[in-house]
């Protein structure tokens, strides 16, 4: 029930990131408040189109997709009922996706690219930034408390009740 309290919440907080202001730069009284998505589609044309479509999929998508998948399998399994239609191939797509989630490669580089700016122009960090560094550890949490095995094993058709 853990697990799917902490998928739950994650799934808010992405939405919520994606949405909300990361971040406000003020530079020489040009003032600036940028989301994550709007980062990511504000190139319109050319080769940087693909790099900020693939950063958006990496940060906001793939994470997302994760956690919507997990929910699918474990909501039935925690309630007591058959597993969902498709549950062992959801499960198993959320496991390839795990090394595709770049949610904390991302925090990362901000965090990096944040103390080097911060010498240039103000900076101030919106709701965003703190919804994802919640939603960073909220990732790690919820991966380290999911047991795998026992996710594979109630979903083994195999297994006599």
């Amino acid at each position: 029930m853990q697990i799917i309290a902490l998928a739950a919440a994650t799934t808010i907080l992405i939405i919520s990131a994606a949405l909300f202001p990361f971040l406000t730069i003020d530079a020489s009284g040009a003032k600036n408040a940028v989301s994550l998505l709007d980062a990511a589609l504000a190139f319109h044309g050319g080769p940087l189109v693909i790099l900020s479509l693939a950063s958006v999929a990496l940060i906001v998508f793939i994470p997302l997709a994760r956690v919507l998948l997990v929910l699918y399998v474990l909501v039935p399994i925690v309630f007591d009922r058959p597993a969902a239609p498709g549950a062992v191939r959801a499960f198993g797509l959320s496991e390839d996706l795990r090394p595709w989630s770049m949610a904390e490669v991302f925090a990362l580089g901000c965090a990096v690219a944040l103390i080097k700016i911060s010498a240039l122009a103000q900076v101030e960090l919106g709701a965003a930034f703190w919804m994802f560094a919640i939603l960073v550890v909220l990732i790690v949490v919820q991966d380290n408390m999911m047991c795998r095995w026992t996710i594979w094993n109630s979903l083994d058709p195999q297994r006599k009740s």
